[in-house]
């Protein structure tokens, strides 16, 4: 890949690239105060007692945050081990061993209390000698390309890794001096506070529309120019269930539905079409009908139903009930914020009577699901309901791509401020 600082006046050739005059090829060793691991031992849920425990997923965006955490629990919390696993303000905490490859290398500056917690036994702690390096600096360089391209190279592109620390101090970066890596961060920085403050904004619509949608679906709140009272029908007549299968399954999208995201292809989802020779009874579901997966998940415990929208025609598992609404009964996007809603769910707790079998699907069987029972105005209503929550879904969708859009900014103006292919005034 050709270097685009190559030749340019005022850059020089190092072991890291064409990088400006000025700016050094630093290997971390050369910045450190401090380099040692956390700490190994069991941690629980229960906070009454014991020192919280940062683990991996309080590792975000290159910031440690101090939600979800886990404890530790132990009669003497005073020994010189745990006082090497205490993180000091300003440390970076680095992910250096874990079976997922989307956890490994993760990185972040922890700014918390220097008493408050102790690191787990998967991150080496990293003290920055900060009259050479700052933090907020060296935790854009953990986001970026140079030092993931580092990663792949030290632990391979695939499966579970690690890396020691002998490793991550030769790791060397390009380093500019100290008020340019300040400038530098203060510029990312408010890229970072853009996409924070469109994430909650992001979360407050969500959190507004849930509201809404419990009042506007159960009638506890009417729309203006509504009135009567709402009827009770069975979703078997609203629906027609779909069992027809293709003549060809080779000529269509695979389809499977992930709890919280909805269709996807099993090509994506799994590396790889799962379906075998099963696929011959994969039912053939078009753009707007629906599909139940009965296979239980933590946000999904009695399942989920999804509307198709992403693909114009898709090959769904048997074992899934699709089925279409009937256009004169139910209007298909009310019915859709009611699945949503999860209105279906207490009913559907109350037929699930065995758990679930051990393939991982709910022991519920076709005519207790179609058996739904769900509150139902007059379709001009159901109409106006839905229109509202689509609106709101809309509004979601678009915060969503304009935090896309930001990180991808970011993302880019960030390689060429770390590289010094744009430079910052000081």
């Amino acid at each position: 890949m050709t270097d685009p600082n190559e030749n340019r006046p005022g850059y020089k050739k190092t072991k890291v690239g064409w990088i400006p005059e000025g700016w050094k090829p630093s290997p971390l060793a050369s910045m450190r105060s401090y380099l040692g691991s956390g700490i190994s031992r069991p941690f629980f849920d229960d906070p009454s007692q014991g020192i919280p425990v940062l683990r991996s997923n309080n590792v975000q965006d290159g910031h440690v945050v101090t939600t979800d955490l886990k404890y530790w629990h132990d009669p003497d919390p005073r020994g010189a081990d745990l006082e090497t696993a205490k993180p000091h303000p300003g440390d970076i905490l680095i992910n250096f061993v874990n079976g997922s490859r989307k956890e490994l290398g993760k990185a972040g500056v922890y700014e918390g209390d220097p008493t408050g917690c102790i690191v787990s036994t998967n991150f080496f702690i990293f003290r920055p000698d900060r009259t050479i390096a700052r933090s907020d600096y060296l935790a854009y360089h953990f986001c970026g390309d140079c030092y993931h391209r580092w990663l792949h190279r030290t632990v391979g592109f695939s499966g579970p890794g690690s890396f020691n620390q002998q490793q991550i101090a030769s790791h060397t970066i390009p380093l500019p001096p100290l008020p340019e890596q300040q400038k530098i961060a203060d510029i990312l920085s408010t890229w970072d506070d853009a996409i924070e403050q469109t994430r909650d904004l992001i979360q407050a619509k969500k959190k507004q529309k849930k509201a809404i949608m419990q009042q506007l679906l159960t009638g506890k709140r009417r729309l203006p120019g509504f009135a009567g009272e709402w009827e009770a029908n069975q979703l078997s007549s609203l629906v027609t269930r779909i069992k027809e299968t293709a003549d060809d399954p080779s000529q269509y999208f695979v389809l499977s539905i992930t709890a919280g995201t909805g269709f996807v292809s099993q090509a994506d989802k799994f590396s790889r079409v799962i379906a075998g020779k099963h696929i011959e009874n994969y039912i053939l579901l078009r753009r707007g009908e629906f599909s139940y997966n009965k296979g239980n998940s933590y946000r999904y415990p009695q399942g989920c139903v999804y509307q198709l929208h992403e693909y114009d025609e898709g090959l769904v598992p048997s074992v899934f009930y699709s089925f279409r609404v009937k256009p004169k009964k139910i209007h298909d996007a009310f019915l859709k914020h009611c699945f949503i809603a999860g209105l279906h769910n207490p009913q559907l707790y109350r037929w699930i009577n065995t758990g679930v079998r051990n393939n991982g699907l709910l022991n519920l069987n076709a005519s207790d699901f179609f058996n739904i029972a769900l509150p139902l105005p007059k379709l001009p209503e159901q109409r106006a309901i839905a229109a509202v929550l689509d609106t709101a879904d809309s509004e979601i969708q678009s915060l969503t791509d304009q935090l896309t859009a930001l990180q991808q900014q970011k993302k880019g103006l960030m390689q060429r401020l770390l590289t010094g292919q744009v430079r910052v005034k000081v």
